[in-house]
């Protein structure tokens, strides 16, 4: 979350996505309260105090991402992905490469699926900045000891 004079009203037009992301700050003093700072944006960033008294960034509690400018929902990458007859699981994640952020998939599938013929599936269902660079066939997706799907484990992509 984040508050204060820069925090914006809402989002345009958009009244339920306001409701959502803006919500009352519960540490909002009486001084606060007097200069309108009473909202706190949910802004999906995870933070922490250092010692030093400087925040460190620990990345998102989402799978949002920005890459070249575009805020990129990975769900929806991996959702157009599962819509292939031929792929069982996927996982896209950001990387860097070549100095670049960029979008790697991964895939378990039935039989073998050419990366040409992914970025033709792709395309006709997302943007093109939304289509992977790189596709990395695995034979099973990592899970972590509670059986989620562990992005973290996941070996460095096929380039």
């Amino acid at each position: 979350y984040i508050g204060g004079a820069g925090v914006a009203r809402g989002y345009w037009n958009r009244p339920e996505l306001t409701a959502e992301r803006f919500v009352a700050n519960p540490f909002a003093t009486a001084a606060d309260k007097a200069k309108g700072y009473t909202r706190l944006y949910k802004t999906g960033d995870l933070v922490r105090w250092r010692p030093d008294g400087n925040l460190e960034y620990l990345g998102r509690n989402d799978f949002q991402v920005k890459i070249r400018g575009y805020r990129i929902e990975l769900s929806e990458i991996e959702s157009a992905l599962a819509a292939h007859p031929q792929i069982k699981q996927t996982m896209v994640i950001d990387r860097e490469h070549n100095g670049n952020k960029v979008l790697a998939a991964y895939l378990v599938t039935e039989g073998k699926l050419s990366d040409d013929e992914l970025v033709r599936h792709l395309s006709s269902r997302l943007p093109d900045y939304m289509v992977p660079a790189s596709f990395t066939h695995i034979e099973s997706v990592p899970l972590t000891l509670n059986g989620k799907l562990d992005r973290r484990a996941l070996p460095e992509p096929v380039w």
